[in-house]
């Protein structure tokens, strides 16, 4: 496994800018993913190790893009109509012969050219009668026609190296040759939720207790991240329990992750438990929700505790965790999803940290999406998850956003 460096997690300033913490972990975190080969079936979903080149053009050769008759442009009358006759037919697999076009071929989508063929009309802009056609006028050279390399040319770059692989681009993999593709292996993530206070939904609750919602969200999240998951239940309040899970829970994973318990209160045992095992350091983000993140080392095994209420972990699981399992996977860095939004609410917020607003969004009079402030805001409340469209952000700069101010916004559905 590729080691961290001792100074991967400093940070001098008392506040840490999300830019600041995804350029730490590009520059700092290594790739931890090694490399494997894999069929196209069995590629969907994992990270492409590898830049992946054309092996051939693509199309192969020049084709028909439509149904109808190639001809020789050079053939065609200047003016008026051209009637030429029918000389052969081409359909999809065929082999043209060696001669070049004598008059006009019937040919269907996808065959080949035939040979000095380099323009086709559709069969509903002609007029068969007897052994030939009738053109109209004014069809310029290479209508309805696909040049071989249109797409890509061999040698030409079809999917580069870090791509989250999808299965258009498993289509373009196999449309240019290749039958499997070199790929990055999962990572491992151990998830634990730590507390006395949470119970394991299904069984009675105690006085005090709530049902352990985090560890259904993170887990979900991350196997839509394509992060291979041991759910390693709730670890209780107990100093010594706590290291001994952590210890084990270290080996085999490339990340121990947990949420609640590392803030500075009396009960909260896991930045200690983690200090005795290896080393820890605590990001204070300037956002909100979710200012506090931990990030350490047990043994080999990187560790990042997350904060403990749901909306917290859902916004530093995104601008945070995710491209940190990118960079550790041997994936892109890239931005989440955004669209551009009006806003339709007022709000006022503190300057110097970046806000993320949950919001409903619908259309404007213009037909423009806008979006309406969630009306409740706790960073405790599932339903301001279930219940919203997604998240509006608010620059660090900014204090006050009024009616029809342009935000960007993070739609849940295109996250994950």
């Amino acid at each position: 496994m590729a080691q961290l460096t001792d100074d991967c997690f400093a940070f001098g300033g008392k506040l840490m800018r999300i830019e600041e913490a995804v350029t730490l972990i590009a520059e700092r975190m290594p790739v931890l993913a090694d490399v494997e080969t894999v069929p196209l079936a069995h590629a969907d979903g994992r990270i492409c190790a590898h830049d992946v080149l054309a092996q051939h053009d693509l199309p192969p050769f020049t084709n028909s893009a439509v149904d109808g008759y190639a001809v020789r442009h050079a053939d065609l009358a200047r003016a008026g109509e051209t009637r030429l006759p029918v000389s052969g037919r081409l359909a999809a697999g065929a082999v043209p012969g060696g001669a070049a076009i004598a008059g006009a071929v019937r040919i269907f989508t996808g065959a080949p050219m035939p040979n000095g063929a380099d323009t086709v009309f559709m069969q509903e802009d002609v007029r068969a009668d007897g052994d030939g056609v009738s053109l109209p006028p004014n069809l310029k050279r290479g209508a309805n026609t696909r040049p071989a390399g249109e797409d890509l040319p061999r040698g030409g770059l079809a999917i580069p190296a870090g791509r989250r692989l999808r299965p258009q681009d498993l289509a373009l993999a196999a449309a240019t040759g290749h039958a499997e593709l070199a790929v990055r292996r999962r990572l491992r993530v151990a998830l634990f939720s730590t507390g006395d206070e949470l119970a394991e939904p299904g069984l009675p609750l105690r006085s005090g207790q709530v049902y352990d919602s985090n560890r259904a969200l993170l887990a979900a999240l991350l196997k839509r991240l394509g992060v291979e998951v041991d759910d390693l239940g709730i670890i209780r309040d107990d100093p010594a329990a706590l290291k001994a899970r952590l210890d084990a829970a270290s080996g085999g994973h490339d990340l121990v992750l947990t949420s609640g318990g590392v803030s500075i209160g009396e009960e909260d045992h896991v930045k200690g438990a983690v200090e005795a095992l290896g080393r820890l350091a605590v990001w204070r983000l300037a956002i909100k929700p979710g200012r506090p993140i931990a990030l350490g080392q047990i043994g080999d095994t990187l560790f990042v505790g997350l904060p403990g209420n749901p909306v917290a972990v859902y916004v530093t699981l995104l601008f945070v965790v995710r491209p940190l399992l990118a960079r550790l996977g041997g994936g892109l860095t890239e931005s989440p999803a955004a669209w551009p939004v009006r806003a339709a609410f007022e709000y006022r917020k503190k300057p110097g940290r970046r806000e993320y607003v949950r919001v409903c969004l619908e259309r404007g009079p213009d037909g423009a999406p806008v979006a309406r402030k969630f009306p409740r805001e706790g960073a405790g409340m599932l339903t301001s998850l279930t219940e919203s469209d997604g998240l509006v952000e608010l620059p660090d700069d900014a204090t006050t956003v009024a009616p029809g101010d342009m935000l960007t916004c993070y739609p849940h559905a295109l996250l994950w």
